[in-house]
């Protein structure tokens, strides 16, 4: 038997509408399945992880890129400022050697009148019918030990302070030792007292005393030790010199 379609494109919107109706039940089908609250929860969870995964990343990002210019600035800053303390130093090394020669200056300078000080208190300290034979300092010379002190204080003091105190313990340690003999031992007795009131003689100490024979008469040999002491200012006269010119 023969069937005739007796209207064209008939059958087409047939298939079509089958077509379209199996589409829309997917669709349907799909919308269905996500209703589920437990795949709801799932997808809403790997959303979340996805966007903090992604915010931690470009978190990261930014500071390391922060970091690396951090870097990059005091890598520079460094580089600029090495030579300035270079410079620094070798500036802080002169100024050190510069004040150790000038401490060594400053302590013979305030050393050179020691000794006119002692032999004068000594002259007019020695009595009648005694007579010396040595005197000789026992100390350190004030040179070299103002540059050993001043190149010890130097680390912890300043160094005008450092040079000052150093001076200062050369002259206070200043000692020396005299050798004298006499005819009278009430003549010793007096010269150890006259240098003891000496403004510039401290510590005098009797080492020995013993008879001798010097050009067949008899005499007491002597030794004492003294130490020099910086005397008060007002021991201290000052008197400018004069120089006559003809």
């Amino acid at each position: 038997m023969i069937e005739i379609n007796l209207l064209p494109g008939s059958g087409k919107k047939s298939r079509r509408r089958r077509a379209g109706g199996g589409l829309g039940a997917a669709v349907s089908g799909a919308v269905a399945t996500i209703k589920d609250p437990y795949l709801v929860g799932m997808v809403g969870c790997w959303v979340v992880a996805l966007l903090v995964a992604g915010g931690l990343f470009w978190h990261e990002q930014s500071l390391a890129a922060e970091l690396s210019d951090r870097e990059t600035r005091a890598v520079q800053d460094s580089t600029r400022y090495a030579a300035v303390l270079g410079e620094k130093r070798r500036a802080t090394a002169q100024r050190d050697s510069v004040v150790r020669q000038l401490n060594i200056i400053k302590s013979i300078d305030n050393n050179r009148f020691v000794w006119p000080h002692v032999m004068d208190e000594v002259s007019a300290a020695l009595p009648s019918y005694t007579w010396l034979t040595t005197v000789v300092q026992t100390s350190t010379p004030p040179s070299i030990a103002a540059a050993v002190d001043t190149s010890k204080a130097g680390k912890d003091k300043k160094p005008a302070a450092a040079a000052a105190d150093s001076a200062d313990a050369v002259q206070d340690a200043m000692r020396f030792h005299i050798v004298g003999n006499t005819v009278d031992i009430q003549a010793l007795t007096l010269f150890m007292k006259q240098l003891e009131a000496s403004a510039f003689i401290q510590k005098v100490t009797l080492v020995k005393s013993n008879l001798a024979a010097v050009n067949g008469k008899e005499v007491t040999q002597f030794e004492l030790d003294c130490e020099y002491q910086s005397p008060d200012s007002s021991a201290i006269h000052t008197v400018p010199v004069a120089l006559s010119v003809r």
